[in-house]
């Protein structure tokens, strides 16, 4: 559909937009905050605060709304394009038919920059209408290693934070500043949620807020054990980079939005019933709640997310941009295949009545979307965050179970050979955004030396370069990269039986 005018995203134009679009079925300007969310960003908006929209729209309980919290400098471009369009933003599902489904989202009520007025925050959080604080801070957000799991005590952020607990940096100590006063006051603590992919999502957010709090106050650490939930959540929607040309493509379809947010159609939310305040029900509106969450966790990062993971390090030393680009080369998404198939599938759980297989085609097709243009960049965004929490497990998993490694393998000395050159093997600069960048760089230039270099920076990697099974098939991998063997012809290797079969 295209529209011959387009009209800026307020409330005052709700009322003139295109019919096709979708707007909030309750009055979003009395919209109350239920729920205070840390770290804003597309993903969120496509998911948690999606699914609080439909809830209102179906409930008409407008209680629930989210205020946006940003932590840091950079989130303030978020909290003005909010302002600016009255906290309404446009939600484009891009179906793989090209069909383009489009609403507005209501469901964000306020914004606040921590960095700007850190005690009104905290007030806020502290507020008795508040039940729910969730978060999607990335896996760095949590300040564990990942080697031990263990809470990194002496980063200056922390040691900044335990100084100055009314104006802290890090999310632990706004949260023990908000319990402390919500207990004081003889409020009900709020439910703290992750939103993120991370396995076991709730245990490690409470274990590391137990690990900060026990640094100022071992006492009020034990009243948060015993009083404050933490639920485990598995999440899931593909939701890519904004670009300009989705904003112009939206124009054309009737909404001049700042920062819309695309996605693909599919969603998934499945959340642990453990809340110690009220919840939404959100099953109302197709998430699901259970009792133990870790078999869907597990499914999901280690399919998922690894896979992600495998056509973002190896599709980018190939060449390619986006994922469905990798998806389109057959070997490549063959090998994805396979790695699911062979590595992954062995060594999961049961998964209620899900069916596996089933599971790992809808992915591939997901990943195939054409029009969910999801940059290889922002896949191997923080990849140092991202190899121990999705690949590693499977990999550690195949190597005590005599499993299949190969295309771990692979995927590991990819890795090696982008972060030594940071480009392509046909040249091609990549962009390469990671905190440890400089020290992956250096250790993969170790190469010429030793070639396991790399496999020794061990705060990613463990013990792993002790491993002789994996290290002889990781050096042959590196080895014929470094002999100019295109990955490609590596890859078709990887899974013959699964190109002659299609």
């Amino acid at each position: 559909m295209q529209s011959q005018s387009s009209f800026r995203l307020r409330q005052s134009s709700l009322s003139t937009l295109p019919s096709h679009i979708e707007i909030p079925q309750y009055d979003a300007s009395k919209v109350t905050t239920g729920i205070v969310h840390i770290g804003v960003g597309g993903f969120h908006r496509s998911h948690e605060a999606m699914y609080v929209n439909n809830y209102m729209n179906q409930t008409g309980d407008l209680s629930w709304g989210i205020c946006g919290i940003g932590l840091r400098d950079a989130d303030k471009k978020m909290q003005d394009t909010l302002v600016s369009q009255d906290y309404l933003y446009s939600l484009v599902e891009k179906h793989p038919s090209g069909e383009r489904k489009v609403s507005v989202i209501g469901a964000i009520c306020d914004f606040m920059m921590a960095t700007e007025n850190p005690e009104a925050v905290i007030d806020k959080m502290s507020s008795e209408d508040v039940k729910i604080v969730s978060l999607t801070i990335t896996e760095g957000g949590y300040n564990f290693d990942p080697v031990t799991g263990e809470f990194i005590a002496d980063n200056p952020d922390v040691l900044h934070d335990i100084a100055n607990p009314t104006a802290p940096k890090l999310v632990f100590g706004y949260l023990l500043a908000a319990l402390k006063a919500r207990k004081d006051a003889g409020i009900k603590p709020f439910t703290i949620m992750s939103c993120d992919n991370i396995q076991h999502n709730g245990d490690v957010l409470k274990a590391m807020v137990l690990a900060y709090i026990n640094l100022v106050d071992a006492a009020f650490a034990q009243w948060v054990e015993e009083n404050v939930a933490f639920p485990n959540s598995m999440v899931d929607r593909i939701t890519p980079a904004t670009t300009q040309d989705d904003i112009a493509e939206l124009a054309s379809l009737g909404i001049e939005d700042t920062w819309p947010v695309v996605c693909e159609p599919f969603h998934q939310w499945v959340i642990e019933d453990d809340f110690c305040h009220e919840r939404p029900a959100f099953e109302q509106v197709g998430a699901q709640f259970v009792k133990h969450v870790a078999p869907y966790e597990k499914l999901k990062l280690r399919m998922l997310n690894a896979g992600h993971s495998v056509l973002g390090l190896v599709g980018s030393l190939a060449g390619f941009d986006t994922i469905h680009g990798s998806m389109e080369n057959t070997a490549l998404r063959d090998m994805l295949g396979e790695f699911m198939r062979a590595e992954v599938k062995p060594n999961l759980d049961p998964v209620g009545d899900m069916d596996v297989n089933e599971y790992g085609q809808i992915l591939l097709a997901r990943f195939a979307n054409p029009n969910i243009k999801d940059a290889l960049s922002r896949i191997c965004l923080e990849s140092s965050a991202k190899i121990p929490v999705f690949l590693l497990p499977t990999l550690n998993d195949n190597l005590a179970n005599d499993g299949n490694i190969d295309i771990s393998a692979l995927v590991l000395a990819s890795w090696a050979y982008y972060s030594q050159f940071h480009t392509s093997q046909q040249g091609k600069a990549l962009e390469v955004q990671d905190q440890m960048a400089d020290e992956l760089q250096s250790a993969a230039k170790g190469y010429s030396e030793d070639k396991l270099a790399f496999l020794k920076v061990r705060s990613i990697f463990g013990d792993l370069v002790e491993n002789p099974r994996f290290t002889e098939v990781y050096q042959g991998y590196l080895s014929k990269l470094h002999e100019g063997v295109p990955v490609l012809d590596i890859v078709e290797t990887l899974a013959p039986q699964v190109s002659k079969a299609s």
